[in-house]
């Protein structure tokens, strides 16, 4: 499982560094986005160049936990929700994440 865990995570933090006008880590630092426990990044913001990248990169998180699923026998949103927790958990101070009760809330 820590297996699958650091895949998930190397891949998703690999799709985020994608070369876009605007990349993943400036949206996080401009309070454009954050991160969920359902794995996939949500706007906060609703521009279009927000809601551009957050299209972008959930496609490739989905493709990539859809990979990591059928290699491990499990399914995709088994391996998105362990993706959600520990790309919540990691997200940086001043960065925003969606608790359980599903408000925003700044790290």
């Amino acid at each position: 499982m820590k297996t699958i865990l650091k895949a998930v995570l190397f891949t998703s933090l690999l799709m985020s560094q994608q070369v876009m006008a605007l990349t993943l880590t400036e949206a996080r630092q401009q309070g454009r986005v954050g991160e969920t426990y359902s794995g996939y990044i949500a706007p906060i913001k609703q521009d279009k160049e927000t809601l551009a990248l957050v299209k972008s990169i959930n496609e490739a998180r989905s493709q990539n936990y859809q990979k990591l699923a059928d290699s491990n026998n499990i399914s995709a949103n088994q391996v998105a929700e362990l993706a959600g927790q520990k790309l919540v958990a990691r997200a940086q101070a001043g960065e925003y994440v969606r608790g359980i009760n599903g408000q925003w809330m700044r790290k």
